[in-house]
């Protein structure tokens, strides 16, 4: 039995599962193999691309047995662009992959063993949906599009089947109109946003003012734009807010890292009073002015760094019903999950886009006085390995 390898070899694979990062699992003579764009059941011929010790990264160079999880994908540039890693699986396979991603965290960076199902919720549409994205513009290679996989090379995309179509027309009447001459960067990033037809863009290089777009979500009105973090996914907005405040009720609820008030608008419906912190200046003036427009005034806004916030007043919140946390994807910082550990909320709910980043803070939680209620995934990003998840967690009495 030969154990030497090295890269370039070429190696016959069945993938066993998908992983945490989109990677499909195989095994080779004593060696773990990760394949992207592989399917569970997959037998394939792979081509080692990294070596680490007993562990290869490989690419897909023939497929041996498809899986039954397969589909064909529908983007043309899959397989180069960096963005979808998920369209060679048919739907339920997606849905299904993710679920078993979120409890590989749990179990092998959380150490939890968490036994109940874990639900997922899938998006209604999965593709054409993506409400919002990132352009890169190569003004001397007059190229807009997205970055290839593994590299910072733009790959020139005129469709992208993930957009929603008020975007997609975005994308191509740039591509028609742009005058490439105008821009002083080589490489220049434009953001973009649509809700309810109306559409933002922002770029350092564009004059033109950032336009306001405005949401219909939970009976409430959100204003944002192209700058300010606003889900990516319309489709399930009122299916995520539901999941992050069911069911809860009380005195005082605290919402960090509340953006311009996705979830602080409807927790202010069920809550007391509802304290609200935000870093980015831009998301905190939407969150003003959602709230002014929802004429809610049991809200009290701070735009300040959440950890610094929570320094300087975590010893005057006493009797907190409810922590709300939908931190970045990096998670929250280790000194935050401590002041909230010291606060001791009844219950919190953690909603997040990295499962890894949330397995580690959900260790330091439930070693703490926590038990987790209930755990639901939603898939607001469908053709891609990322998945929203939220945690309810009670406080032992």
């Amino acid at each position: 039995m030969n154990n030497t390898f090295k890269v370039g070899d070429l190696l016959d694979v069945k993938i066993e599962k998908i992983v945490p990062n989109g990677f499909g699992l195989a095994f080779a003579e004593n060696l773990t193999v990760f394949v992207p764009l592989s399917a569970k059941s997959d037998k394939l011929r792979v081509r080692i691309n990294q070596l680490k010790g007993k562990t290869a990264f490989a690419e897909i160079s023939g497929i041996s047995a498809p899986s039954g999880d397969r589909t064909a994908p529908r983007c043309p540039y899959f397989g180069r662009c960096g963005g979808c890693d998920f369209q060679q699986l048919n739907y339920a396979a997606q849905l299904a992959a993710k679920v078993e991603i979120v409890r590989d965290c749990l179990t092998r960076i959380g150490k939890i063993n968490y036994e109940p199902e874990i639900s997922i919720i899938g998006s209604p549409n999965d593709y054409e949906y993506r409400s919002r994205a990132q352009w890169h513009v190569d003004t001397r290679r007059k190229k807009i599009g997205y970055f290839q996989r593994k590299s910072h090379e733009i790959i020139d995309v005129e469709i992208c089947p993930i957009l929603k179509p008020e975007l997609q027309e975005v994308l191509t009447e740039l591509r028609e109109t742009i005058e490439w001459e105008s821009f002083w960067s080589e490489i220049v990033e434009v953001e973009t946003a649509t809700a309810g037809g109306e559409v933002s863009i922002y770029s350092t290089e564009i004059i033109e003012p950032t336009e306001e777009i405005s949401l219909a979500a939970n009976g409430e009105t959100y204003l944002h734009d192209a700058t300010s973090f606003f889900q990516g996914n319309p489709f399930l907005i009122e299916q995520l807010t539901a999941a992050a405040s069911a069911g809860a009720s009380g005195a005082v609820a605290l919402d960090l890292y509340c953006g311009v008030g996705l979830f602080t608008l409807p927790l202010a419906r069920k809550f007391g009073k509802v304290i609200g912190v935000e870093g980015y200046d831009k998301a905190f003036d939407f969150a003003g002015r959602n709230v002014e427009q929802a004429q809610l005034a049991n809200i009290e806004l701070h735009c300040e760094n959440v950890g610094d916030w929570l320094k300087e007043n975590s010893a005057n919140l006493k009797n907190l019903d409810f922590l709300l946390l939908d931190p970045p994807r990096s998670g929250t910082e280790k000194e935050i999950v401590e002041h909230i550990l010291k606060l001791q909320p009844q219950e919190i709910s953690y909603v997040s886009c990295e499962p890894s980043t949330l397995a580690r803070d959900l260790k330091m939680l439930t070693e703490n006085g926590y038990s987790i209620n209930k755990i639901v995934a939603l898939d607001l990003f469908p053709q891609t390995h990322h998945v929203e998840t939220v945690v309810r967690l009670q406080l032992k009495s």
